[in-house]
């Protein structure tokens, strides 16, 4: 077989079974082609995406203005490594810095890597502005969390599947409830040494779980009242997912550290940055962290592209009203309904929990069902099937959605 001959989706899939690690489990469909909400198999069939790649694909496939600076850029020079200057970094780093409100800016490409830049960050300013003594620096984060997949970020992480048999831990963490104000005080309370609060404004492996009215707020009053930093991780609710540029916006949060990923390329390409205030970010010195790729020129021009898109489209406001929208339709089917028993979310970030228990198929079932009907989507945590299209989606095409979503659901009432 010519590396380039067309596959059918089952050579696609063995293909992967027999010389790829297997340490995901995808929904049996095999993507070739991508268009605004739309992707395609290599059998030619069209479905709505409703994952984003996990909200990556905010802006939605294969963004022309997007996709142009990547190209344009790839045609003059892709990397230097930070060994020297070159002339795309500055100009992001005042772009993204202006566009959220900081005044310096981290690059990195991954996710986790923005989380354990963050982490690190953290801890540096614990010691050399805090004061707190040496390797005794705390943070403290919420059970159910997702932050990646490293050693260190899977030491504080609850997932059994995540840790088993990836120890020993990092220490350095304090767990507690998610959305419980009283935890983090009693956390805070007499312990000298917490350096940060890291948390997810809106918990989106766990379920898309959305806390309570004022629990942001509340939370980072508590952090400055007890001189610890405010760290938001927004890499998956952040790029105008929830119906605001940050998800910690909804409450007017300006979070000490911000950890940004996913769509701050639009999908085109691995980018994700952390940004803080100079008395934060002014530890790192030279040599403390990096990375070769981060800030290299294409990430740079594909990341100011993306962020220019969710400004130019309003995407921001679209997540907004097609997020009430989506909510309002599916909440008059669940009230009828005894496969469906909730939905959640804000803007274009949801989730509908199926009426039965997580270790059941059900959830996973119905997504195949929609995988058959034109809409792709994927159970998280057994029971729960995450909706999230691209922010692009307009109202006849999000009605068209919610239609093949419940007449789907249907057919699992018993």
């Amino acid at each position: 077989m010519a590396v380039l001959d067309q596959l059918t989706s089952q050579q696609a899939i063995d293909l992967e079974n027999k010389y790829g690690a297997h340490n995901y489990h995808p929904l049996p469909v095999v993507l070739s082609r991508g268009e605004g909400v739309y992707v395609w198999d290599v059998e030619g069939k069209k479905y709505y995406d409703f994952l984003s790649a996990y909200s990556a694909v905010n802006q939605g496939h294969c963004h022309p203005k997007i996709v142009g600076a990547m190209t344009n850029q790839a045609q003059t020079l892709t990397l230097t490594s930070r060994a020297f200057y070159n002339d795309m970094l500055g100009r992001y780093e005042k772009y993204a810095t202006e566009y959220f409100g900081f005044d310096k800016l981290l690059p990195m490409n991954t996710g986790a890597e923005a989380v354990e830049t963050a982490l690190k960050l953290c801890r540096k300013w614990a010691y050399e502005v805090k004061g707190i003594d040496e390797n005794a620096a705390e943070i403290i984060v919420c059970e159910n969390n997702f932050h990646g997949r490293t050693t260190t970020i899977i030491s504080f992480s609850n997932d059994p599947v995540a840790r088993k048999n990836f120890g020993p831990f990092t220490n350095g963490f304090i767990k507690i409830e998610y959305d419980n104000l009283e935890a983090l005080e009693a956390a805070l309370k007499n312990n000298p040494n917490v350096a940060g609060f890291l948390v997810e404004p809106i918990q989106g492996e766990a379920g898309v779980y959305v806390p309570s009215e004022g629990y942001l707020a509340k939370a980072k009053a508590l952090c400055e009242q007890y001189n610890v930093l405010f760290i938001a991780d927004e890499v998956q609710t952040g790029i105008a997912r929830t119906g605001q540029l940050l998800a910690v916006n909804h409450e007017n949060v300006n979070p000490d550290i911000l950890i940004l990923g996913k769509a701050l390329s639009g999908g085109a390409y691995p980018v994700s940055a952390v940004l803080a205030n100079d008395n934060i970010m002014n530890v790192i010195k030279p040599g403390n962290h990096g990375s070769t790729f981060g800030g290299n020129p294409i990430a740079a021009a594909v990341a100011m592209a993306a962020l220019e898109v969710v400004k130019e489209e309003s995407l921001a406001e679209n997540a907004e009203t097609l997020g009430q929208l989506f909510r309002s339709e599916i909440s008059k089917f669940i009230e009828t309904s005894n496969i469906a028993t909730l939905v959640r979310g804000k803007g274009l970030l949801n989730a509908v929990v199926i009426n039965d228990d997580e270790e059941s198929d059900t959830a996973w079932n119905i997504c195949m069902k929609l995988r058959d009907n034109g809409l792709l989507a994927k159970p998280t945590h057994g029971n729960i099937i995450r909706f999230a299209p691209p922010l692009v989606m307009n109202k006849e095409q999000l009605l068209d959605c919610v239609s093949i979503i419940i007449n789907t659901l249907k057919e699992f009432e018993s």
